[in-house]
């Protein structure tokens, strides 16, 4: 397994982009199972789960181009024979699940391995299950894997969500596409994944309306076709950027990010001390000069405060003046960075679930370990703020969402050194 050496950084100059959102990327990269024909995808990052999600279309059936220096992928799904996704390829990546929806509806079965993914909660699937079940699909798991079919065609209805599930809302929206009739998706989630994973099935001939709002409507049309696409910036590696400049300080051009992406985030960053200046339509400037102040978060599903964004904030939040809280409420299980921030020499306790975060004058260097991957991305930051040099282990969950992190913090006058070890096969 590769690791990090991560070396003491005084502050970030210069400046980064950000890349095509994984997040959007996977599901959209699934979308094209709905129909046969060649699609042309731009901005799709060069990471370990896109390379995991091309691994599992191509078992599938479909011929996949991708070109890491340019981020555009061709997809020829023309070929597509199977319908099932084995265990072997999914049990890595929990957003695999989203093959199934695209599959169910097109081919009227589907065969897929229960997942796998961050060990960062439950996540169970049967939010999914149960949306296609209202969908008059049939439902069964056997032997780990679960198995869906339908009689002729998915059946529009209405699909009440127990929780706003990302997941879900795709794999349901992207099945009701060639479902027979109108099917109406309520507690959706409002993330801009989903509204780009909308505006590209749209594109593609579906009838979608009010993506990025409560309740989703979808008229089922009889076939939708191949097409070009050009997925957002990821926001949440664009806030980890923001976060970095709050924790270390400095003074860094930040290009390929849409605000509007991250509401919350940028304004928890403008209460604590960091100043963010628009240059244009996707630049801005940020930069931090005096020590941050302590603040209290949330997280909630968009537009709340992002779950993926709170174990940076964490890191952060170690060495700002005050006592800050982060009550998690979206994943059960995701303080496991917590330990590690205080073998780095933070004063981070946790009462149920919320993390009381008593600032620091400083860090200080140690071997840590990732555990997922936002908390790996959050122990770079503590890394780059610690005195020393710290060693960071299990770096494949930061390469899982993170491209050439190492890289692009070295732009910014960061030095952080990958120790190879046996490369994964792509």
């Amino acid at each position: 397994m590769d690791k990090f050496k991560i070396f003491h950084c005084n502050g970030l100059k210069g400046e980064v982009a950000i890349s095509g959102s994984k997040n959007s990327a996977l599901p959209i990269m699934a979308a094209a199972i709905l129909s046969s024909g060649k699609f042309e995808l731009d901005n799709i990052p060069s990471l370990r789960d896109i390379y995991t999600m091309k691994k599992v279309l191509e078992y599938l059936g479909a011929k996949i181009e991708y070109c890491a220096e340019t981020k555009k992928m061709l997809i020829d799904t023309t070929c597509l024979n199977k319908t099932t996704a084995p265990y072997e390829l999914v049990k890595t990546m929990r957003a695999s699940a989203v093959v199934l929806g695209p599959l169910l509806t097109r081919f009227g079965k589907a065969r897929v391995s229960l997942p796998g993914g961050c060990a960062i909660g439950a996540r169970p699937l049967n939010i999914h299950l149960k949306g296609f079940e209202d969908l008059k699909a049939k439902i069964n798991i056997e032997s780990g894997y679960i198995n869906a079919s339908i009689k002729k065609k998915l059946i529009g209805g209405t699909v009440i969500l127990d929780f706003p599930s990302v997941g879900a809302t795709e794999n349901i929206m992207m099945a009701a596409a060639l479902a027979e009739g109108k099917t109406e998706i309520i507690n959706a989630a409002r993330e801009p994944e989903i509204v780009d994973l909308a505006n590209m099935l749209n594109k593609m001939g579906a009838r979608i309306k009010n993506a990025g709002e409560n309740k989703i409507e979808i008229i089922g049309v009889k076939k939708l076709k191949a097409v070009k696409y050009k997925v957002i910036p990821d926001r949440i590696e664009a806030g980890t950027f923001l976060t970095a400049v709050g924790l270390i300080g400095g003074r860094i051009k930040i290009k390929n990010i849409i605000m509007e992406h991250l509401p919350v985030v940028i304004e928890k960053l403008l209460e604590i001390g960091v100043k963010i200046e628009r240059v244009s339509k996707n630049i801005i400037i940020a930069s931090r000069a005096k020590k941050i102040k302590a603040t209290n978060i949330k997280t909630l599903p968009f537009p709340g405060f992002a779950t993926d964004m709170q174990a940076q904030f964490c890191a952060m939040l170690s060495v700002a003046e005050g006592v800050s809280l982060i009550s998690e409420t979206v994943f059960e299980n995701r303080f496991m960075h917590i330990s590690e921030l205080n073998r780095l020499g933070a004063n981070i306790s946790i009462d149920h679930n919320t993390a009381i975060i008593k600032g620091v004058k400083e860090l200080s260097a140690a071997q840590i370990m990732a555990s997922d991957l936002r908390a790996g991305a959050a122990l770079v930051l503590a890394g780059l703020a610690a005195r020393g040099e710290t060693e960071l282990l299990r770096v494949y969950h930061i390469d899982r969402g993170y491209e050439n992190i190492e890289l692009k913090f070295s732009k910014l006058g960061a030095h952080i050194e990958r120790i190879k070890s046996k490369s994964f096969d792509i």
